[in-house]
């Protein structure tokens, strides 16, 4: 047996000594293989949830402490119970619908269903711990990470810093406008990437936005920023502030209402809804849905649901009631 063993770690070298001069893909597929073992349960995790998507078959997805859990309908299975004890911050389902999982210090998981492919600093990864991961237009991998972004083009990444004229290395959010520029939400400033320079951006009176965990572009094509100093809107021409409050997520659903989870008042982490109809004021309708120690990733299911991830785990919202996935059996 000891031979034996000896034996496979030789062959494992030459392997992966052969494979030196192949693209990371290449070479990751001869060394990461299908790993079978999936823990199914009744219910969802109990632990911090900061990202969560819905992929093209229905099925929920969530980057928890605990790590990627896909949910059915019915039942919860980690994916990655086998793969990595470390957190996961982010899910992400490309066009081609194979998954990118970013850690809180082990890099990138790539899943195609079947097997995983493992990308970090030594296959040119900028950081190995990953806030954020964002698909664009060009079908391009982009990872916002703590010491820069990346960007993965199917073969080689290229990656980013306060070097190459990035204003902060600590990258939360990442989205592309219908311009075709970038929006880099960063523990700096906020700032725009029009595929040669880099230019923070500033308000009406050259104010840059600092701190910033999260961007979208609505339906309308306003930029909204979430920041530890409040929460803005551009329109293009002008800005609105909303709250001087912490905000840390912000999302859209289908009818246009903007959902934050924010601290209020009272410091105290909240689930809020900013009404459509209201939006042209400066002081619209805000609802708090609900309140908790944090409150992090918010995300609109196909059905309307909210789903929204916090300190203990994840629930969903249907208009009317807030259902705990923790440590009970789920609910259709």
């Amino acid at each position: 047996m000891k031979y034996a063993q000896t034996y496979t770690l030789f062959l494992m070298f030459v392997s992966h000594t052969l494979c030196q001069g192949q693209n990371p893909t290449d070479l990751l597929k001869d060394t990461i293989h299908s790993i079978p073992t999936e823990i199914i349960t009744s219910h969802g995790p109990s632990t911090m949830v900061r990202n969560i998507t819905q992929d093209r078959k229905g099925n929920i997805w969530l980057a928890s402490n605990e790590g990627i859990i896909r949910y059915d309908g019915k039942s919860f299975t980690n994916i990655t119970s086998k793969l990595s004890s470390d957190r996961f911050f982010s899910v992400l389902e490309d066009r081609k619908g194979n998954f990118w999982f970013g850690t809180r210090g082990s890099g990138v998981y790539y899943y195609d269903g079947k097997s995983f492919q493992h990308f970090t600093t030594e296959e040119g990864l900028v950081s190995d711990l990953i806030f954020t991961s964002y698909e664009d237009k060009a079908g391009n991998i982009w990872f916002g990470a703590d010491g820069g972004v990346s960007r993965y083009d199917g073969k080689s990444f290229r990656n980013f810093t306060t070097k190459e004229g990035l204003p902060h290395n600590g990258v939360n959010a990442i989205i592309e406008d219908n311009t075709g520029k970038f929006w880099f939400g960063t523990r700096g400033n906020a700032f725009i990437y029009d595929g040669k320079t880099f230019t923070v951006f500033r308000d009406k009176d050259g104010k840059a936005f600092n701190n910033v965990w999260s961007i979208i572009e609505d339906k309308k094509g306003n930029i909204w920023l979430g920041a530890v100093g409040g929460l803005w809107r551009y329109d293009g021409n002008s800005f609105t502030k909303f709250t001087e409050n912490t905000v840390l997520y912000v999302s859209e659903d289908k009818k246009g209402n903007i959902w934050t989870s924010s601290l209020n008042d009272r410091r105290i982490f909240v689930l809020s809804c900013y009404d459509e109809k209201s939006l042209s004021n400066k002081k619209p309708t805000v609802t708090e849905i609900t309140q908790s120690v944090h409150l992090w990733a918010i995300f609109e299911a196909n059905d309307g649901s909210i789903w929204f991830g916090a300190f203990d785990g994840v629930y969903r919202y249907d208009g009317n009631t807030i259902t705990d996935f923790k440590n009970k059996e789920a609910q259709e």
